[in-house]
């Protein structure tokens, strides 16, 4: 026999079980979130993850300071989610404030950067998920790594362990398996086939919050690939984003373009292409600009003139180049509103595996006001793996740690309205289409 036959919620290799935790199925901040919250309302809940570890892509988030969420005011918090509207509640019941005092009862207080951006005081991942996993094991949470999902069959889960096929009959489960960007940390969009089985509407996983693809010339290359563009501003169609970006050798990514990437995106799906402009130096009008070039001193290359009196590094010279060709505009004030509004076309977006977020998913009207899948009693999801999208900046972490525990707070109030009825282990999969049995 198996020591996995001994596990809460295990049978044996092929067989059903005795005892029926709740699943959940991803062991990510949303998967995470929900297990909290089930294990501190009483219920057993193990929670599976395919990879050796959890929380692989939080971790890697936190390589350059983990931004965990953002202090601007909640209104406009909300407006960066994706559809409109999308994550209104779940955030509403456990806002930014939540969240930082959450983590501070972790032991990991938090501080708001300059950009109004909030990171713990550690500036690192890693002490804040030891805290949690910990939290996790006192409230009786098991964990079961290297627990591949491989078939939902009404109540019945299998997974490929180590040890072999292993099947479990859960209370409840939740999916939270994540989107499909950075697929080696463990989010790679295997389970889309799995719901579509069921007639699940999925859009297709794109990337989102990814870089862009610019015909960069061959000088231009390899001159300035790696380098940050700091301190500039992105325009596209009437929309202006600060910030910063980096130049890669095949296009342009950073936070600044990140902001706009879902309208970019959408462009270049459309048509082709996107043209943004950039400004080199929005921290000084046109005018003023021109007045600087105009009062360079007598000899000066254009080169000099730009770096001196404009303040522009390299690769901003670089960029004007790119866009005007050898022949910059001699003529002060031109050579300003060229700088103010630098031309860029995009023809392409990076693909999913280094997208640090994924578009697409299941279709928010496939669940009910539970989080639970229409016409799959018992299934409920969570995460990225559903259609929503957010920008960088502290809004994707936020939105998955209050997306997973408002699915946990979902399956407690249909566990409690409903209890014993998903228990049966011979209750038939219900068609897609159907409506869930409404508890009463």
């Amino acid at each position: 026999m198996s020591p996995l036959d001994t596990l809460p919620g295990c049978g044996p290799l092929g067989g059903m079980v005795t005892e029926n935790p709740i699943a959940v199925v991803g062991g990510g901040p949303a998967g995470l979130a929900a297990a909290e919250v089930l294990a501190a309302s009483g219920r057993a809940v193990t929670v599976y993850d395919r990879m050796p570890s959890l929380g692989r892509k939080m971790l890697m988030a936190g390589r350059g300071g983990l931004n965990l969420t953002h202090s601007e005011p909640l209104t406009a918090f909300l407006a960066r989610y994706h559809p409109a509207g999308s994550l209104t509640r779940a955030v509403e019941a456990f806002p930014p404030a939540a969240l930082r005092a959450w983590c501070e009862a972790l032991g990991e207080p938090t501080f708001v950067g300059s950009s109004g951006r909030v990171f713990p005081e550690s500036f690192k991942a890693s002490p804040l998920l030891r805290a949690w996993l910990a939290r996790l094991g006192d409230l009786g949470v098991a964990i079961r790594p290297r627990h591949r999902l491989t078939g939902i069959a009404g109540q019945v889960l299998t997974f490929d362990t180590p040890d072999g096929d292993l099947t479990v009959h859960p209370t409840a489960t939740l999916l939270a398996l994540g989107g499909a960007s950075w697929p080696r940390l463990g989010s790679d969009g295997a389970w889309v086939p799995l719901l579509e089985g069921f007639g699940v509407p999925v859009s297709p996983l794109r990337p989102a919050n990814a870089g862009f693809s610019v015909a960069w010339s061959e000088t231009f290359r390899e001159r300035h690939a790696g380098t940050p563009l700091k301190r500039v501003a992105l325009d596209f169609a009437g929309r202006s984003v600060r910030g910063e970006a980096v130049v890669t050798r095949t296009g342009l990514e950073g936070g600044a373009v990140y902001a706009l990437s879902r309208n970019l995106r959408e462009a270049i799906a459309d048509r082709g292409s996107a043209s943004l402009t950039l400004d080199l130096r929005p921290d000084l009008g046109t005018e003023a600009l021109a007045a600087r070039l105009a009062g360079g001193r007598r000899g000066d290359s254009l080169s000099a003139r730009l770096r001196k009196a404009a303040g522009l590094p390299p690769v901003a010279i670089g960029l004007l180049r790119e866009a005007a060709g050898a022949a910059l505009p001699a003529e002060p004030a031109a050579l300003a509103r060229l700088i103010k509004a630098t031309p860029l076309t995009l023809t392409g977006t990076m693909g999913l595996d280094r997208a640090i977020s994924t578009a697409g998913g299941v279709d928010l009207s496939a669940l009910d006001d539970y989080a639970m899948l229409r016409g799959q009693p018992g299934l409920f999801l969570a995460g990225e793996m559903l259609d929503w999208e957010a920008p960088t900046g502290g809004y994707l972490i936020q939105g998955a740690i209050a997306g997973g525990r408002a699915a946990a707070d979902g399956m407690l109030r249909w566990l409690g309205n409903a209890q014993g009825l998903v228990q049966k282990p011979t209750m038939p999969v219900a068609s897609a289409g159907q409506d869930a049995p409404s508890p009463s």
